[in-house]
């Protein structure tokens, strides 16, 4: 299995950091050029103090991240040893890339007319938020993403890895897949539920029709595609291939736009999973 604890550390980590360059990156945005420098940098430990101590803060902006950060650090671990590049620092980097083309690809998917109605639209991932109704905003949200895999990969390296016994591929990362399909479909299964009860039958209305058609994609279709993996990964804890289980999961669960990203990892998962692994352990690439 995938290092996840380690994967889990660096990516906790990475984002509270994260947060701290955002904070101090934004208390120098806001400061105003009358104030001197060395003003505003005893001003600047009482300003971030002040939002610290606010609920909204840990409620908005900490916890959020930190999730992001523990998603991406298991899903880094599950993946690393299929990511290019041989410094973790560049597989940190090429797994951001991946998850804002993914991101990209689904926030166009669930944007209704794109491009020609010039909506605003926001394709949350792992990472955090791409914005494509701004060129400049998106550039911002990519180059963040990218930092924020170049941290993971950098805190990879300083967290102690453990000797890891070959498995069949794709195992772990079916698991994640799963893992994180199972979250997003009880989430929107009860933004659903309470949809109906507050709107009524029938939950797709005339107003909101595009945005209620992927709700109700995620409750009925994303519910066997996440099932599906499961079976896929379930197979592989018997050294068998789950390629059809785990392809088919994939699909489903994609084509729900929402849940785009779980149903890739299983697709991506289904296909390595096809493959048998070497005939002896091997304890090498993880601990790198």
């Amino acid at each position: 299995m995938g290092d996840f604890r380690r994967g889990i550390k660096a990516g906790a980590v990475t984002g509270i950091i994260y947060i701290v360059i955002c904070a101090i990156l934004g208390a120098i945005y806001h400061n105003p050029l009358s104030i001197p420098p060395f003003i505003f940098a005893a001003q600047l430990g009482p300003f971030l103090l002040r939002d610290l101590t606010a609920f909204s803060f840990w409620l908005s902006v900490f916890f959020p991240y930190v999730c992001r950060g523990v998603v991406f650090g298991a899903v880094f671990a599950a993946l690393y040893s299929f990511l290019p590049g041989t410094a973790s620092v560049k597989k940190g980097v090429a797994l951001s890339a991946f998850v804002c083309i993914v991101a990209l690809v689904g926030a166009i998917y669930t944007t209704p007319g794109w491009p020609t109605d010039g909506q605003i639209s926001d394709g949350f991932y792992y990472a955090g938020t791409l914005k494509l109704s701004s060129p400049s905003l998106a550039l911002a949200g990519i180059i963040s993403a990218l930092v924020f895999g170049a941290l993971t990969g950098l805190l990879w390296n300083r967290f102690r890895g453990k000797g890891l016994t070959e498995e069949r591929k794709g195992r772990s990362v079916l698991l994640v897949s799963f893992i994180l399909g199972l979250v997003t479909w009880v989430l929107f299964a009860v933004m659903f539920l309470i949809g109906v009860v507050i709107r009524g039958a029938p939950a797709i209305g005339p107003y909101f029709w595009w945005s209620d058609l992927f709700f109700t994609s995620v409750v009925f279709l994303g519910l066997p595609g996440w099932v599906l993996t499961l079976v896929a990964w379930r197979k592989t804890k018997v050294d068998k291939s789950g390629f059809k289980w785990g392809v088919a999961g994939g699909v489903m669960m994609a084509l729900t736009g929402i849940m785009l990203f779980p149903g890739v990892l299983a697709i991506i998962g289904g296909v390595l999973s096809g493959h048998k692994p070497a005939s002896e352990p091997s304890t090498a690439t993880i601990g790198q």
